[in-house]
């Protein structure tokens, strides 16, 4: 049986939180033995423990990738496990300590931050690629755009392998759940809901949606929901009210996405400044719902232009506005796009495919 310990540092379930659970949910337990190693008092201990899986907890992980400390915390606890693999998750402590202890690294790259200027060039390039190619046996990139973005900063690009994250599917509601959904937010059933489920941060792009729907608040049956809260929350809403769009709702921190997400016609990702593989397009797409997505990051690998959903320039609200305009008055288009999007999603972004290639490339070390 193959040893892996798992370390990730956020202290809030995150995407990578989400997706290691999803990996522990579906992989193999007669051939892998799974550890994980989480802050102190990191949300993700209650989620282990429901799943009965072994955790450890070390102080000073949260949120920091490298503190000497932690690197000799995690160096005796590592020598302590007798992992075969330690498999990092934004951790360069992590990665250090395992290599002192002799074990196999692999680190997966979630995020698709642009590289400052500075580090794209001699020498800083040659030095970080150094270190991060002598820190990972293999590096996993969660979308294309991810492995872009590392190989340009120095890591070599035959160490790097595209895994999708992926997610389980959504049950699709019935009309009396859905209508139900919707009434909840002063939505009609007959109404064509648009939908963007991300935390309220500008790099999101929240400004832009709401934009779009000033340009279509003359299409009264097009509504807007904007789930979720964040730092710029009271400052969407004052746009809202002072542009008069009655067409937006925000419905504030949601505990049940699920049921809302199901009473979605059109779900849209506006952001501009970080998105790998969006786990809210994946799970919109396990029920049928097409996407209006920015030409950002990750999103055009899982939004293929014109098959699942439609693809706009970052930044451009007029442009999503038509493509929400054209999906609203092209019911044929919208229906094509809503079966592609299952079929798509069953072919590449479930949690089962996500789990097949990791556990492939940790018996391949």
């Amino acid at each position: 049986m193959l040893k892996v310990l798992n370390v990730i540092s956020d202290s809030n379930i995150g995407g990578a939180g989400k997706m290691l659970l999803a990996f522990l949910q579906n992989c193999d337990k007669t051939k892998l033995d799974m550890t994980v190693v989480v802050p102190q008092g990191a949300l993700l201990i209650e989620a282990l423990k429901e799943m009965n899986v072994h955790f450890l907890t070390v102080e000073g992980l949260a949120e920091k990738s490298f503190s000497v400390p932690v690197v000799r915390r995690l160096k005796k606890l590592i020598i302590a496990e007798k992992p075969d693999i330690v498999h990092t998750h934004a951790s360069m402590s992590a990665r250090i300590a395992a290599r002192l202890a002799g074990c196999k690294i692999v680190y997966t790259r979630h995020s698709v931050f642009p590289n400052s200027p500075m580090k794209i060039r001699f020498p800083l390039k040659q030095i970080f690629g150094a270190v991060n190619n002598y820190f990972a046996d293999e590096v996993i990139a969660v979308s294309p755009a991810a492995k872009d973005i590392i190989v340009e900063a120095g890591q070599k690009p035959g160490k790097v392998k595209v895994i999708y994250n992926g997610v389980d599917a959504l049950s699709k509601p019935g009309e009396l759940e859905r209508a139900a959904a919707r009434a909840v937010y002063g939505l009609g059933a007959e109404d064509f809901v648009c939908g963007i489920f991300a935390r309220l941060t500008p790099v999101k792009g929240h400004a832009y949606v709401l934009k779009a729907a000033e340009l279509l608040k003359n299409n009264a049956d097009i509504k807007f929901v904007i789930a979720g809260t964040g730092e710029i929350e009271d400052e969407l809403k004052k746009r809202a009210v002072g542009n008069g769009l009655d067409n937006v709702v925000f419905t504030g921190f949601l505990s049940d996405v699920e049921t809302l997400m199901g009473a979605l016609d059109l779900q849209l990702n506006a952001s501009y400044g970080t998105e790998a593989t969006s786990l809210a397009l994946l799970e919109g797409m396990s029920m049928g719902i097409p996407a209006v997505a920015s030409s950002f990051g990750g999103n055009p690998y899982v939004i293929a232009h014109g098959e699942n959903g439609m693809i706009f320039p970052e930044k451009d609200a007029e442009a999503l506005a038509e493509a929400i305009r054209v999906l609203y008055a092209d019911s044929d288009l919208y229906k094509e796009m809503s079966d592609n999007s299952v079929k798509i999603f069953n072919e590449q972004f479930t949690s089962a495919e996500m789990t097949k290639h990791i556990e492939a490339l940790y018996h391949s070390l």
